[in-house]
C-alpha cells in the first residue's frame, strides 16, 4: 500500500468490516444510505453509535438484533435493532443491497407470530 492510500485509509476510517453474527466481510458504502451500519445478509448490527448515527460514542459494543420493520410516511423501509447487551433499541434505513427476503420475513414476522392467540379474534 502507497503512503496515499495508508493516510486515506486512516483518515476516511475501514473500507469493511466483518459482521460478528455471519462472519461475512461488507463493504462499508451502501446503495440508498450515506453509511452502512449493518450486514446486508443477515441485517444484524454492532452497538456503535451512542446519541448520533456515526458517532461511534457507544461503550457498549455488543451485536444489534433486526426484530422488526418499521416503513416512514414516505415508503422509506427502516429495521428496528435491539442491543443483545444492554438492550437498547435503534433504528437503521435499509440499504438497496440488504436481503430482500430477511427484510420479509421480519416484516410479516407480527403476522406470523402474533403476540396474542389468534382464537381471540373469533370472539371478536
Amino acid at each position: 500500500m502507497s503512503r496515499d492510500q495508508s493516510h486515506r485509509a486512516r483518515r476516511h476510517g475501514p473500507s469493511s468490516f466483518r459482521c460478528g453474527h455471519c462472519g461475512l466481510d461488507v463493504s462499508m458504502h451502501a446503495p440508498g444510505t450515506a453509511h452502512r451500519n449493518h450486514c446486508p445478509s443477515c441485517l444484524w448490527s454492532r452497538h456503535l453509535d451512542d446519541d448520533v448515527a456515526g458517532d461511534r460514542d457507544a461503550d457498549c459494543g455488543s451485536l444489534m438484533e433486526p426484530i422488526a420493520i418499521h416503513v416512514r410516511g414516505n415508503g422509506e423501509w427502516v429495521i428496528v435493532h435491539r442491543c443483545s447487551g444492554c438492550g437498547a433499541l435503534s433504528l437503521n434505513r435499509a440499504a438497496a443491497d440488504d436481503n430482500a427476503l430477511v427484510l420479509l420475513r421480519l416484516a410479516v414476522k407480527p403476522l406470523a407470530q402474533p403476540p396474542f392467540p389468534l382464537e381471540r379474534i373469533a370472539r371478536l
